[in-house]
């Protein structure tokens, strides 16, 4: 009988109880701030990442996932039983991580010839960032669970990632400047004038999907841009940044809108908010199928 087991890394964003009632795997970046070297989402909440990071004294920097950490994994693995892990990375565009994972897979089997046709491991490219992919993890989890085969869990996975949509819109331009995500002379412009962007991700990269002027047209710009875009009827997110003032109003404003209630709220992870910032509303969700 299969064991499959999902595994993904930590920009994936997956809260702790998802983690917990589906059996998820989640793999820590290492943070570096301020001499110290910390373990994403272990040993600080992203509402305590956020008020580390407006306190440092530079912006902090995040390594990748070595092929040895997933070679631990997979020999783990198949040692306790497992038939088939299924890792999903962070972005292959924007991270070594994954490709570290394929070169982890080939040494396993090129030192472990005895588990060809016992152990598999399916290494998947999740695209995009925060839950974009994390949502496809926690939905290939819940279908393992049901007792789906392991091509009926990739399939699951592979169809969010396939049409997910990441949107945010950050209220300062200082860490979406530094992590090349807008041009710096396009934030300096943006910011003395009061542009806010509209950020989405177009086969793995990021792009500007529009532009509004002021805090308050960013909330009713990015539901109305979701509402556009996405299939009816399906299961959204919404992601919490640092303003809690802007979070409550991107509850309300997609109930509203939308007529139904996010299948989940959550904060912003650290290694995503290193690179847009703390200040951020955002959304995840399934785009129309074309």
């Amino acid at each position: 009988m299969a064991e499959i087991r999902i595994m993904t890394d930590s920009a994936s964003d997956i809260p702790a109880e998802l983690q917990k009632d589906f059996g998820i795997e989640v793999l820590p970046f290492i943070i570096a701030m301020d001499d110290r070297e910390y373990r994403d989402n272990v040993d600080f909440t992203p509402v305590e990442f956020y008020k580390k990071l407006d306190a440092s004294a530079a912006v902090p920097t995040h390594s990748q996932l070595t092929p040895f950490t997933f070679l631990e994994c997979y020999e783990r693995a198949f040692a306790e039983g497992c038939t088939d892990l299924i890792y999903v990375s962070i972005n292959a565009g924007g991270s070594a991580t994954n490709q570290n994972a394929m070169m982890a897979r080939d040494a396993f089997f090129r030192d472990h010839p005895e588990a060809g046709g016992k152990f598999s491991v399916h290494v998947v490219d999740g695209t995009t960032y925060t839950m974009g992919y994390g949502y496809a993890v926690v939905l290939g989890a819940r279908a393992a669970a049901e007792g789906k085969s392991v091509e009926e869990v990739l399939a699951v996975i592979r169809d969010w990632i396939d049409h997910q949509r990441v949107l945010f819109a950050p209220y300062n331009l200082q860490f979406v400047k530094k992590s090349g995500r807008v041009s710096a002379a396009a934030a300096f412009i943006g910011d003395a004038l009061g542009l806010r962007p509209l950020i989405g991700f177009e086969d793995g990269a990021a792009k500007i999907l529009g532009k509004v002027r002021g805090d308050k047209a960013v909330v009713p710009a990015i539901v109305d841009m979701m509402k556009d875009e996405m299939e009816p009827g399906s299961e959204y997110l919404c992601i919490h940044g640092a303003l809690e003032d802007r979070n409550d109003e991107l509850d309300a404003e997609c109930k509203e809108k939308i007529g139904y209630l996010p299948a989940l709220s959550y904060y912003l992870g650290c290694i995503i908010a290193i690179n847009c910032g703390p200040n951020v509303v955002a959304l995840v969700y399934k785009k129309k199928k074309k």
